[in-house]
C-alpha cells in the first residue's frame, strides 16, 4: 500500500528524516511512533504531500505520491481544523465534495456516519456549540467518509472519553476490516498495542525498530519473570542474583539482577523451596520498549532489533 524508500527531509541545518525507509501493508494497522520532535509530523506531511522530500520516494500503491493520489487518503491532523461558524453537515458536504463526492453522496454519508457514531441529530449544530470530543468526530467522518485507501490518524483519540474513544476504536478495526490501511500516530501505548498489526519507531528524524507488534515484542528479551505457587514462602523472597517486584500469597514476580542467570537457572533455585503450579517470562510492555529504546533507561531489557534497516 505505502512504501517509503530512503527519505530524507531538511530544515536548514537540521535534518528532520534521515534515510527513512518503511512499508505499510494493504488492509493493516501500522503504528507511527515516537517521542515529540521526532519526525512523525514531518514524515506525515510528506505521505500528504503536503511538503515534498529532500530525497527518497514515497509511493502508494507503487504511484508516487502527487495529486493523483490524495482522493485515496484520508488524514486526520492532530491539529483540528472545523470552521466554527459553519453546521455540522455543511462541514461534511464541503470536505466530501473536495474528495470528489457530489452533494447527495456527501450527505448520504455524512448521515450515515453520523449515525454510526451515535451523533444523529446534530447535523444542524455549529462546530463552536460542541465539544472537543464532538469535534473531534466530526473531524473522523469527515477523514473516512470518502472511503480512502490509505487512513492516516495523527492522535485520534484526544479529547475522546473512554465510551467513545471505543467506539472509534471499533470504526477503525471495521474500516481495516473492509480493506483500509490505518497509519496511526500517538502517544498511547495501550491504543497501540490494542489496535496496530505492525509498527515503527521514530527517534531523532531515524527509524530506530520496526516489524510486526509481536516480532518487536518478540525482540526485548525480558529478565523479569512470574511463578504461581500454592503458596510463597519467604525463601523465595531472597532468590540469589534476583529481587522482588511483587508477591502476594501465590504470586511472585522476580527481577533477574544477574547477568550470567538464565530463567531456567532461577526456576531451578525456586522449586526446592515451593510448588510452583505455573511460570512464565513477562514479556516488556510497548511502554518499557518504547522508553528504553528512545532514553536508554532499563538496560535489563535486551534488544534483538533495534535498527530498522535489519526489521
Amino acid at each position: 500500500m505505502l512504501t517509503v524508500q530512503h527519505v530524507t527531509k531538511r530544515y536548514g541545518s537540521h535534518v528532520a528524516n534521515a534515510d527513512i525507509s518503511l512499508t505499510a501493508a494493504s488492509g493493516r494497522i501500522f503504528g507511527l511512533l515516537g517521542p515529540n520532535g521526532a519526525g512523525k509530523s514531518t514524515l506525515i506531511r510528506m505521505i500528504t504531500n503536503i511538503i515534498q522530500p529532500d530525497e527518497g520516494t514515497i509511493r502508494l500503491h507503487g504511484e508516487p505520491i502527487g495529486t493523483r493520489t490524495m482522493e485515496n487518503i484520508g488524514y486526520l491532523p492532530e491539529e483540528r481544523g472545523l470552521y466554527k461558524k459553519l453546521t455540522v453537515i455543511e462541514q461534511l458536504c464541503y470536505f466530501g465534495q473536495l474528495k470528489g463526492l457530489s452533494e447527495k453522496d456527501a450527505r448520504d454519508r455524512a448521515a450515515h456516519w453520523l449515525s454510526h457514531l451515535d451523533a444523529a441529530g446534530w447535523e444542524g449544530k455549529k462546530v463552536q456549540e460542541l465539544s472537543k470530543g464532538m469535534q473531534q468526530k466530526v473531524q473522523f467522518i469527515s477523514t473516512i467518509m470518502h472511503d480512502p485507501q490509505l487512513v492516516i490518524l495523527d492522535e485520534p483519540f484526544s479529547g475522546l472519553d473512554p465510551v467513545n474513544a471505543q467506539l472509534l476504536i471499533d470504526t477503525v478495526r471495521q474500516l481495516q476490516q473492509r480493506g483500509a490501511t490505518i497509519l496511526l500516530s500517538t502517544h498511547q501505548m495501550d491504543q497501540v498495542e490494542k489496535l496496530c498489526d505492525d509498527l515503527a519507531l521514530i527517534h531523532r528524524g531515524q527509524v530506530m525498530l520496526q516489524g510486526s507488534l509481536t516480532d518487536v515484542r518478540s525482540a526485548f528479551r525480558s529478565d523479569r519473570i512470574r511463578l504461581t505457587c500454592t503458596a510463597v514462602p519467604d525463601e523465595m523472597l531472597h532468590i540469589p542474583g534476583t529481587t522482588v517486584e511483587h508477591h502476594d500469597h501465590r504470586t511472585i514476580d522476580l527481577h533477574i539482577t544477574d547477568p550470567t542467570l538464565s530463567t531456567n537457572d532461577v526456576l531451578a533455585r525456586c522449586l526446592p523451596q515451593a510448588e510452583v503450579m505455573k511460570f512464565e517470562v513477562v514479556q516488556p510492555s510497548l511502554h518499557d520498549i518504547f522508553v528504553h529504546v528512545v532514553t536508554g533507561t532499563d538496560p535489563s531489557y535486551q534488544a534483538d532489533l533495534v535498527d530498522g534497516s535489519n526489521a
